[in-house]
């Protein structure tokens, strides 16, 4: 099994500037379409969002997908029609089932500080679910130089679940690490997004906010090369 691979460096992602919302899209998004990069595996949206004080997206619906946001900076307050006005912060992962529809807006509480968050969707293996809300803090469970889960499955694992065959875990690496990976389910790949820093995937250097997807193996080896943060998704393949 001979392993495929994509690279996609930070400067080659889709941006869009609205003054208020500064987005880096890692796949076709809104008006950025790019016929290469529609998604990886079931993996459709990887946005990389910027937030100015007091600023946000207004009540919009959603269907049929898992959006999974985690805060990188700041606050974000939720809010949806089902009844959920949270906020979240960094250490914290939300995520919602989409299902049967549900609309909601995500606000930048600060009045004074921008929010930074990844906003992710993934396509959900089953449709027309009733739609759910959960957020988490990754406090507890979150270690050191090795990767750590954050998303999967199972209601009784480690982090939030979705309605897919899909693994999240984040690595917060001192320089000079290495660490390794084993695909959950065979037949997934693996989508490695660097929130901070310089790290080496099995030979690949990769820096700040690329993006490296590894399919049709089932390990993969991680070195640091600074200290650096990474998001590490299992999905399925074939969406």
């Amino acid at each position: 099994m001979k392993m495929k691979t994509i690279l996609h460096k930070s400067d080659t992602r889709g941006h869009a500037d609205y003054g208020w919302l500064n987005s880096y899209h890692s796949f076709s998004f809104a008006n950025y379409h790019n016929p290469e990069r529609m998604n990886f595996g079931v993996l459709r949206v990887l946005n990389d969002d910027m937030v100015d004080a007091g600023r946000g997206f207004g009540t919009h619906p959603h269907s049929n997908m898992e959006i999974i946001s985690i805060p990188l900076e700041g606050d974000l307050q939720h809010m949806d029609d089902m009844g959920n006005s949270t906020v979240i912060k960094s250490g914290d992962v939300q995520v919602m089932s989409a299902g049967t529809g549900v609309s909601h807006s995500e606000h930048n509480k600060s009045k004074n500080e921008m929010v930074k968050f990844l906003q992710i969707w993934v396509i959900p293996n089953k449709k027309d679910v009733t739609p759910r809300y959960d957020q988490i803090s990754i406090k507890n469970i979150e270690t050191k130089n090795s990767l750590y889960q954050i998303l999967s499955p199972n209601e009784d694992d480690n982090g939030v679940w979705i309605h897919q065959d899909a693994w999240f875990h984040l690595g917060d690496y001192e320089s000079d690490k290495t660490d390794s990976y084993s695909i959950k389910k065979e037949g997934n790949g693996v989508y490695i997004f660097v929130l901070e820093g310089d790290i080496v995937v099995n030979g690949q250097n990769l820096n700040k906010r690329d993006g490296y997807g590894i399919w049709e193996t089932d390990s993969f080896t991680l070195h640091s090369n600074s200290s650096a943060k990474v998001l590490v998704m299992e999905v399925p393949m074939n969406n």
